[in-house]
């Protein structure tokens, strides 16, 4: 409760009417009081960040050749399986031709073998040839068996490689820079793109020591974290320019291992993205309240800086103000601060007027009764 009361400092006469200077009137200052009392409290945790798809996907070819189709921009919204580029397919096609005609010859041969093999096992059956020549016969078709076998899958591979001359979107999202031009020489270690899967956004950043000692200290299982994670505020995106992203987000995970340079762990929130606006790649601040829990709240106007010192005036038994140093911890609301260390419950402080309060000067006064 803030009590108010009234301090009259009387005037000094600057000059007599008498040479036509007026009298001056009174000066009233004021100031106003409070008892020190626990509360609870929200405070706006902000924590820098920066978004990630939580499908982005680095475009890369599977094969080495000229690039030649661009089929997308930068910052185009694409589909799962959209072409995006293509390689020159013409030694693939020919790797394919000369796969498919080794395939033929190889069933040619594995035809012939065969009719050697049925008829030598006829002759044998009448004791015409030995079975030396049998097994020999045998052995030639199980041979032609394999060749067919591996030009049937030197034909698939070089489908595959003909396929891999069109490079599609394996996720629906925005594509990102596209560093190659058409005409440029590609392999697997060149990378096209980036493609960001952006229906939902990660944002990752590094969560405060408080949290962590919450985790470490509990020694939370794997289900106590899930439950931790769910109780969590939900948290508000706010880009570099000050615009608030209208949507909120969700506390998914923690990594389960405390960096031992920062003694932070590494928290993702996780933003719906229903309409595009959030790409990978975007900083800004993401903002949680979290409650403080029976603490001392007083106004900012209490305290006075001095230097590397922070004090507040508590009033004192025979209304006298007397300075005590005090250590305060910002709320982040631009009005109040938490005091850690020097007031105690109960105690009265000068809140309004403070700056003006000088040591051992009486603040409070009793209540001048009107006369009825």
């Amino acid at each position: 409760m803030k009590a108010k009361s009234l301090v009259v400092v009387l005037s000094v006469v600057l000059g007599l009417t008498a040479c036509g200077i007026d009298m001056p009137k009174e000066v009233n200052t004021s100031f106003e009081t409070m008892t020190v009392k626990k509360s609870d409290i929200e405070l706006p945790y902000k924590f820098s960040a920066r978004m990630k798809g939580q499908n982005d996907v680095t475009v890369t070819p599977q094969v080495s050749g000229q690039l030649t189709k661009i089929c997308v921009t930068e910052g185009q919204q694409v589909k799962r399986g959209q072409v995006l580029f293509v390689i020159d397919q013409r030694n693939a096609q020919l790797e394919l031709q000369a796969a498919q005609a080794n395939l033929q010859a190889a069933q040619a041969q594995e035809n012939s073998a065969k009719l050697e093999y049925e008829s030598n096992k006829n002759l044998f059956e009448k004791k015409i040839v030995s079975s030396y020549m049998l097994n020999n016969s045998e052995n030639s078709y199980k041979q032609a068996q394999a060749a067919v076998a591996q030009a049937r899958a030197a034909v698939n591979r070089a489908k595959v490689n003909l396929g891999f001359c069109t490079i599609t979107a394996s996720v629906s999202g925005v594509i990102g820079e596209i560093p190659v031009r058409t005409g440029d020489q590609v392999s697997p270690a060149t990378q096209l793109t980036i493609l960001s899967g952006n229906t939902t956004m990660d944002a990752e950043f590094s969560v405060t020591e408080a949290i962590v000692e919450a985790m470490v200290q509990n020694s939370m299982k794997a289900a106590d974290v899930e439950k931790y994670l769910a109780n969590m505020p939900e948290a508000t995106f706010v880009m570099k320019n000050g615009t608030e992203y209208p949507h909120k987000g969700r506390v998914v995970s923690l990594t389960g291992v405390v960096n031992a340079a920062t003694g932070s762990l590494t928290c993702k929130v996780s933003f719906p993205n229903p309409d595009g606006h959030l790409y990978s790649g975007i900083q800004g601040t993401v903002v949680m309240n979290f409650a403080e829990k029976d603490v001392i709240v007083i106004p900012q106007n209490a305290v006075i800086r001095l230097q590397d010192k922070s004090q507040v005036y508590k009033v004192q038994a025979d209304s006298t103000a007397t300075a005590i140093d005090v250590t305060t911890e910002d709320t982040g609301n631009g009005k109040d601060f938490i005091i850690t260390s020097g007031l105690n419950v109960g105690d009265q402080i000068v809140t309004t007027g403070a700056n003006n309060v000088t040591e051992g000067q009486k603040v409070l006064f009793p209540e001048v009764k009107s006369e009825k």
